[in-house]
């Protein structure tokens, strides 16, 4: 399965379904890509797709007391609106996505060519909606916001089984929450259970843009979701939203991440030319105790240790005596540094290695 799709990938989620206007999503979307380009990320741009009209139950649709129901029918938009705002992503040089809630909203998915779906942790087990988001074949990401350990594991072997290039988000489902009710120790716990997945991070804490993203990408997230906003038309911004300019310091995070974790997590890195001369500055070099003489046997009573190591001499490093000692092939004064040429070990007879043991110390 190719996971590579979800590898850096910023989800941005329009909060609120974006109000139901267009006017006001086409401006998230212009000020929020503005912000993914100056930072030279790759981000996706989330809709809210239901299929209103039959996701309310009928005899329901008046109790406007009841939040979820009152924000589900204030923000509806036409299919046309959401075509608008497809094109409008794309053009703004991110990747249209959406959360579908019903059956009939993945196939409105499908036929937007959404390249990935994402299941809200509300829905992870809610079997027939899976089903058909399964079908589609496309990448999915699922929130595990609440999930018990068996509902985790059941959703995780149901992808599996259909061959679904899955990521599984860490989320705390609470709109907001505390930066002490993060819970960042869950992407270790995530990656140690499903190594096959990709693991990301669904955030809503709402004090610190900043730290939650270095200490999660640190751990091995590598795709995150926040909720985006701008604050015009004198509509409340909610808590767990982010504005462009809290983007951008969650952008910056990211950069800052990737720059002091480095490249190389799959193999040891090679080490910086300065850290490696002010290393060589640490080591000791091997000096002779007594006049030594060529055909003489190199033993730990001979010898020495002390800084500086100088240019040619054998290290602390090199010098391996064991039961039998070095052959001398030339001879060496008392304090004097004992060189990787003057005793008969492998380095002797290579000039490649020789060269190395040459170019450094004083």
């Amino acid at each position: 399965m190719q996971r590579d799709i979800f590898e850096d990938l910023f989800v941005l989620e329009m909060a609120s379904n974006h109000l139901g206007s267009l006017d006001r999503a086409l401006k998230i979307v212009e000020q929020h890509s503005k912000i993914v380009r100056f930072n030279n990320v790759r981000a996706a741009i989330k809709l809210q797709f239901r299929d209103v009209d039959n996701f309310v139950h009928k005899n329901f649709t008046d109790r406007k007391e009841i939040r979820y129901i009152r924000r589900t029918l204030e923000t509806k938009m036409s299919k046309e609106d959401y075509g608008v705002l497809v094109e409008a992503i794309k053009k703004s040089g991110c990747i249209p996505m959406a959360t579908p809630f019903d059956e009939k909203s993945v196939d409105l998915c499908v036929e937007f060519n959404m390249p990935i779906i994402k299941v809200a942790s509300a829905d992870s087990n809610d079997w027939m909606l899976l089903e058909k988001i399964a079908s589609t074949k496309k990448p999915v990401i699922v929130s595990v916001g609440g999930l018990s350990l068996k509902d985790m594991d059941d959703m995780v072997t149901f992808f599996e089984h259909r061959n679904t290039t899955l990521a599984i988000n860490h989320c705390v489902a609470a709109y907001p929450h505390e930066d002490s009710e993060c819970e960042l120790d869950q992407i270790d716990f995530l990656k140690n259970r499903f190594p096959d997945h990709t693991i990301g991070l669904s955030t809503h804490e709402y004090h610190d843009w900043y730290s939650s993203l270095l200490i999660a990408y640190g751990k091995g997230a590598r795709t995150f979701e926040r909720h985006i906003d701008i604050d015009e038309g004198g509509a409340e911004v909610a808590k767990y939203s982010s504005l462009p300019e809290q983007i951008d310091v969650w952008f910056r995070a990211y950069n800052k991440a990737r720059e002091m974790c480095g490249t190389a997590k799959t193999e040891r890195r090679v080490p910086l030319e300065r850290e490696s001369k002010y290393l060589d500055g640490y080591i000791r070099g091997v000096y002779a105790k007594h006049d030594l003489k060529k055909g003489d046997i190199l033993m730990e009573e001979d010898i020495y240790m002390a800084i500086p190591l100088q240019k040619g001499q054998i290290s602390s490093r090199e010098l391996m005596l064991g039961k039998y000692g070095h052959k001398m092939i030339a001879d060496c004064k008392a304090d004097e540094p004992i060189k990787i040429d003057i005793i008969d070990t492998p380095y002797a007879h290579n000039e490649e290695l020789k060269k190395t043991i040459y170019g450094r110390g004083l």
